[in-house]
């Protein structure tokens, strides 16, 4: 179906109070970024009811505009066409508006920034991890076995599928070094470089540090010995987040205080060895070794809560990470994800994620079944297709929120399949799709588990929405 683009954009000018109030625009994988003079002079009612217009809201000092996938990129570049703006990055929109923002907004902001662009990389490690655990799984497709076992020549797949997928979370460190570098506005080779360095082959990795300190195998903690009266341990920070995130801000820091006051004539020279030094120097002894404690304490007050309270933390978590969607939060839980897997073998949140991205979709899908209106119906079932492969923006902003009952109704649908994988302690072993593919990623023991959470996460939403869809199917009724 094709749409008249250059009159979408027109419309959007319009409402959001013309083209001289628009200071900045890009776009993510579903919405238009927008930086406002004046919020005020946006007329909702009318933007909502533009085509291909399935919700906006103002938050962290933008105000969004939810297209959907692939006609969000159309209407972007209608929109700079008609008003002459240069291409902005999110990075630099949401410069734009940083003085509009609280801390926690900014703590949230730098997350996002960094943890996004690198979320392409971890998606496909954790397919390709989940498609190396199915191989690998004893009894899965075979009772007693393993497909390796019952077909010996799936061996040169499944090792080479293994370094695939091992590589992206081996050297995780360097990605997040690069994107940290280029968030807090230092040189990105130089976050890499740091990255690398955090995970080089000379220092322990968990396993080996983890026996070290035990003192297993007659081995001992090994250091890097600074003239006889200074001590680093050589240990690696492989899997972690922390550590790279904090040393790459300090490393931008220096960085940057260096280029301001070194000649041009020798900066190459002096202030790339002497950030890399100075960093690396306290990455190693400092910043390494605190945040490596304060990641486990993270986590293990994460682990604690839903061992102590899985029903608590379950209908919590189930309730508040679609809300959390729409402030831009849920990002932060990409690093405890991380932090889990590194540390305890495992997440349980991801796949808690996951029910809460289908429950969206099937409140959609409830409306999209129940509606009479045909552009309502339109949009319900394309955005309940793109909540269930993990993106939940449309159906959330464009379907379940204007009626509001969807929207709660998948807040519960979430919470009772939530409440079912904190119970029995359902874990993936990557990131994967948010969505129905979600179970590749699950450790294979827990999948029939977690594909019964997958059913009470649809069917809950589906089923209550429809109970209450009178206001829906009257004629003539429309959302206040």
């Amino acid at each position: 179906m094709s749409h008249d683009y250059p009159n979408i954009a027109s419309e959007l000018l319009v409402s959001l109070g013309g083209s001289d109030n628009l200071e900045q625009a890009a776009h993510c994988v579903t919405r238009l970024r927008l930086a406002l003079k004046d919020p005020s002079l946006v007329n909702s009612a009318t933007l909502n009811q533009i085509d291909l217009v399935k919700g906006s809201f103002f938050t962290g000092g933008l105000f969004q505009v939810v297209i959907g996938p692939g006609e969000v990129e159309k209407v972007y570049a209608e929109l700079r066409r008609q008003t002459g703006l240069a291409a902005a990055t999110i990075a630099d929109v949401k410069q734009k508006s940083a003085d509009k923002i609280n801390a926690m907004q900014r703590l949230v902001r730098v997350f996002s920034d960094v943890f996004m662009p690198i979320l392409p990389a971890l998606v496909v490690a954790g397919l390709l991890m989940g498609v190396n655990n199915l191989i690998g799984a004893k009894g899965m497709f075979i009772e007693g076995k393993t497909l390796l076992d019952a077909y010996p020549g799936l061996d040169g797949i499944w090792s080479l599928i293994n370094l695939m997928a091992n590589t992206a979370f081996v050297f995780l460190p360097a990605l997040v070094g690069w994107s940290a570098a280029k968030r807090f506005g230092g040189s990105e080779i130089l976050g890499i470089v740091l990255g690398l360095m955090l995970v080089h082959p000379d220092l322990l990795n968990a396993w080996n540090y983890g026996k070290a300190v035990a003192g297993l195998d007659g081995q001992s903690l090994p250091y890097f010995d600074i003239f006889g009266w200074f001590k680093i341990e050589k240990v690696g920070y492989q899997g972690q987040i922390l550590p790279i995130l904090l040393a790459a801000y300090v490393m931008s820091v220096i960085e940057k205080w260096l280029r301001a006051r070194v000649p041009n004539a020798v900066q190459l020279l002096v202030v790339p060895i002497t950030t890399i030094v100075v960093t690396g120097v306290l990455a190693l002894a400092v910043i390494g070794p605190v945040t490596r404690h304060l990641g486990i304490l993270i986590t293990e007050g994460v682990v604690t809560l839903f061992d102590l309270a899985p029903m608590v933390g379950g209908a919590i978590f189930g309730m508040l990470y679609a809300p959390l969607v729409i402030t831009g939060m849920h990002h932060m839980f990409l690093a405890v994800d991380l932090q889990l897997i590194s540390t305890q073998g495992g997440t349980f949140i991801w796949p808690m994620i996951v029910m809460s991205n289908l429950a969206q979709g099937s409140a959609a899908l409830a409306v999209f079944y129940m509606t009479r209106n045909a552009r309502d119906k339109s949009m319900a079932s394309t955005s309940a297709i793109s909540a269930y492969f993990g993106i939940t923006e449309p159906a959330m902003f464009g379907v379940n929120l204007r009626y509001k009952f969807p929207f709660y109704s998948a807040l519960i649908g979430s919470a009772l399949g939530c409440i079912f994988l904190s119970l029995n302690k359902v874990q993936a072993s990557a990131i994967g799709v948010g969505g129905l593919p979600g179970f590749i990623s699950v450790i294979p023991q827990f999948i029939p588990m977690f594909v019964i959470g997958m059913i009470i996460a649809m069917v809950v939403p589906f089923v209550l929405t429809c109970g209450l869809s009178m206001k829906i199917v009257r004629p003539g009724y429309r959302v206040a």
